[in-house]
């Protein structure tokens, strides 16, 4: 292991065994795990007390950052399954199949227009990236028994799915816009970026689909173990990934699809599964946000005026319109619309997907620009998102409170798992 890696891993592990100490108590404040390890990565980054050093492009920081998207997108999919888009007076399709594209070209069009030096196809990929929200930094939202299952559930499904809709976008922007600096044909980008995404689509699905037809063979006969049924789950994710990119597919779509696929074949989740998301799965999502405070602290003196307005611009407008236009014709209260639009939190996905920019189109001119706008954006909504969940549900818990019993918020549905979150308490974690 390089000395890069050994002191990353010994710092890492030092501030997890630490958190982990005071864990409960730290629970019961605005201050989230993601804000603890964020900031410990500025604080011993080279431009803090120098104890930790990390390179954007390397081999390894990418590795552990893209594990943790993969166990990410599997775990989401698996858990929320194709049913969920079914559900009667759900919000999820509105905010899935109209949202998710308007923001990626509101983020898109704003780009363009604020950095004047981005080609469009670069402007596109920043757009793509900042899509995808995390609801694991608003978990306090998604968990709040006082907000109406209607409204959480659409956060919920909305952030386990939305990342997996966004990495298509973002395959076809990155090789467009790499292909462009190449001065390669159109047609031949748009047969390479679908390769990608087929490939992997292909792949996932059918693993998906044996594994999840194997998996509830076994499980109904009596077969699987807890433990290994852990570990099963984990080699599924890992299987889809690896093959599809081994071939040339995108390992991101792969598994996304996969635990898709899986849950569509019956693939029980169970508790343990959960649990495997909540410990092994957010030691990767802690290890990426302490990788992204170092990375992070080495690029902040760069951050100028129009990266600060772009990064506020989407974590606002670029983010709440977009929400306010796919709800149109729900007949909700303008504080839910508003509610809805602010609880779109940048974390993982977005930190994962830059990385692999910085990897796969190292020489793009506005690989730069895309980069501090990313990091700025990100660092924010760590801060704001975290600090403002427990206000934020207190503040609409007692707006619906004063909601009509037949209003369109309090409608029934289905309450689905959530994602267990990187700063809840114990008893939120157990379901006691």
């Amino acid at each position: 292991m390089t000395s890069e890696a050994t002191s990353f891993v010994i710092a890492f592990a030092a501030l997890l065994f630490i958190y982990s100490l005071v864990s409960q108590k730290i629970s019961k404040t605005v201050v989230t795990a993601p804000m603890i390890f964020v900031a410990a990565g500025i604080l011993l980054s080279p431009e803090g007390l120098d104890l930790v050093e990390l390179s954007a492009g390397s081999s390894f920081v990418l590795a552990v950052a893209e594990v943790a998207l993969v166990l990410t997108l599997f775990a989401d999919a698996s858990r929320i399954e194709l049913r969920s888009l079914g559900q009667r007076g759900g919000l999820q399709n509105r905010l899935l199949f109209l949202g998710l594209p308007l923001v990626i070209f509101f983020g898109a069009a704003s780009a363009a227009v604020i950095f004047t030096d981005l080609t469009l196809a670069e402007a596109a990929i920043l757009g793509a990236i900042l899509a995808p929200t995390d609801a694991g930094l608003g978990q306090a939202i998604v968990s709040n028994p006082k907000v109406p299952v209607r409204v959480r559930q659409a956060l919920n499904i909305e952030s386990g799915l939305n990342d997996g809709g966004a990495i298509p976008f973002f395959i076809f922007f990155l090789v467009l816009a790499s292909g462009e600096e190449l001065n390669q044909p159109v047609g031949t980008l748009l047969s390479l970026a679908l390769e990608q995404i087929g490939f992997g689509a292909v792949v996932g699905i059918a693993l998906g689909l044996l594994g999840g037809w194997l998996s509830g063979r076994a499980s109904r006969a009596g077969w699987t173990s807890e433990l290994y049924h852990r570990i099963e789950f984990l080699a599924l994710a890992i299987i889809s990934w690896l093959v599809a990119d081994g071939i040339g597919g995108s390992g991101f779509v792969a598994a996304f699809l996969a635990g898709m696929a899986s849950g569509a074949m019956g693939r029980r989740v169970e508790e343990e599964e959960i649990i495997f998301t909540e410990a092994e799965g957010s030691i990767l999502s802690l290890a990426v946000f302490f990788i992204f405070g170092v990375v992070a602290a080495t690029r902040l003196p760069a951050v100028g005026f129009y990266e600060v307005v772009y990064a506020v611009l989407s974590l606002t407008a670029i983010r709440m319109v977009p929400v306010a236009i796919s709800l149109i014709g729900a007949k909700l209260q303008q504080q839910t619309v508003l509610f809805l639009g602010w609880f779109g939190p940048r974390g993982l996905a977005s930190v994962v997907l830059l990385l692999i920019a910085i990897e796969e189109a190292e020489g793009l001119p506005g690989l730069e620009t895309i980069s501090l706008v990313v990091i700025t954006t990100v660092l924010l909504s760590v801060f704001a998102h975290g600090i403002s969940a427990n206000p934020a549900g207190e503040w609409y818990s007692k707006i619906v409170a004063a909601l009509p019993e037949d209003a369109p918020e309090l409608g029934e549905m289905k309450e689905l798992p959530v994602r267990p979150g990187l700063n809840a308490p114990e008893e939120s974690m157990t379901g006691k």
